[in-house]
């Protein structure tokens, strides 16, 4: 039985409107109990609730808005921006090079699904680093958070923008996805139905970093978040998503979907364990696969499909 995070528990929007919906702390505490985590329902049981027993959402978007706050200290530790711009630099060229499917020369859409406050977009922004005919938006189902990266970045002066929504419903489709630390989330049929969403689009490309799903990784999630989570829940949330972690073969396998090409960067079994903490998984139009890999130069030697990894571990 794989545990639960709390943070996936205590909101609950409805997918296709929008709309928030109420969660009633009783019913949290019991899914938690019934998963066998004592310490996750304590931790539910000290939020606030009105008389009804449904969770203060003021209080609950307060919470997480101080939990990502401190997960973008995280990711500005682990430079989580450059990690992505050592793909996303030669995909942008891949894809300006062959032209896209549409044969058209941009503007280009990068668009981050679950962007929580905005970090990855925000970096991108202030950056640069794609040029000034990528255009960068973040998308995310939970409003409070959307409208904290939306200050953040007028607070900064960044030529962006967020979206609270569902990433795979904008009126202006996007060139590529990407997203970071969000897979773990998709369990079941809902993570080939991710990839799905995004082959059935008219999108190039996406680049999705996600927790390497190795044995240290639980250990290195409880290092990092006793160092650096203030709240129980930012703890108790960060080790448990790296016991979530999807391995490379589940992955590729999900992302197997037509018209994607599906490869795995610096594979499990490729890196150092004590060195890998998050590693992405691309999907490509297979036109673009012959460019991405003359753009990454020698580094295109760490791209990884299914059937390579398999003889890999045997």
């Amino acid at each position: 039985m794989h545990r639960l995070e709390i943070s996936d528990l205590i909101t609950a929007v409805d997918p296709h409107t929008g709309q928030r919906l109420p969660v009633r702390r009783d019913e949290v505490i019991r899914r938690l109990r019934a998963n066998g985590d004592e310490r996750a329902a304590k931790i539910v049981a000290g939020l606030p609730a009105d008389q009804d027993g449904v969770l203060d959402p003021r209080a609950v978007d307060r919470l997480l808005i101080s939990v990502h706050t401190e997960l973008q200290r995280l990711s500005e530790e682990l430079r989580i921006g450059e990690r992505l711009m050592h793909l996303l630099g030669p995909l942008f060229t891949a894809i300006r090079a062959t032209g896209g499917q549409g044969g058209h020369s941009g503007p280009y859409r990068l668009v981050d699904v679950g962007c929580g406050l905005g970090y990855v977009i925000r970096w991108l922004a202030a950056t640069n680093a794609l040029g000034a005919d990528v255009e960068l938006v973040g998308v995310d189902l939970d409003a409070a958070l959307v409208g904290e990266a939306e200050q953040l970045a007028r607070v900064e002066g960044l030529d962006c923008r967020f979206v609270h929504g569902n990433a795979f419903d904008l009126p202006q489709a996007a060139t590529v996805y990407v997203s970071t630390g969000v897979l773990h989330h998709f369990r079941g049929p809902a993570l080939a139905e991710f990839f799905q969403a995004q082959a059935a689009s008219p999108a190039e490309a996406f680049c999705h970093f996600d927790i390497a799903a190795t044995r240290l990784a639980p250990v290195g999630a409880w290092i990092f978040h006793r160092a650096r989570m203030r709240h129980p829940l930012g703890r108790h949330d960060g080790v448990v998503s790296a016991e979530r972690a999807h391995s490379d073969e589940a992955l590729l396998s999900a992302a197997a979907v037509p018209g994607i090409r599906p490869l795995v960067y610096e594979p499990r079994g490729a890196a150092n364990p004590f060195c890998t903490t998050l590693r992405p998984i691309i999907g490509v139009r297979p036109y673009l696969e012959a460019p991405l890999r003359r753009a990454l130069g020698r580094s295109e030697r760490r791209l990884v499909d299914l059937e390579h990894l398999a003889e890999a571990s045997r």
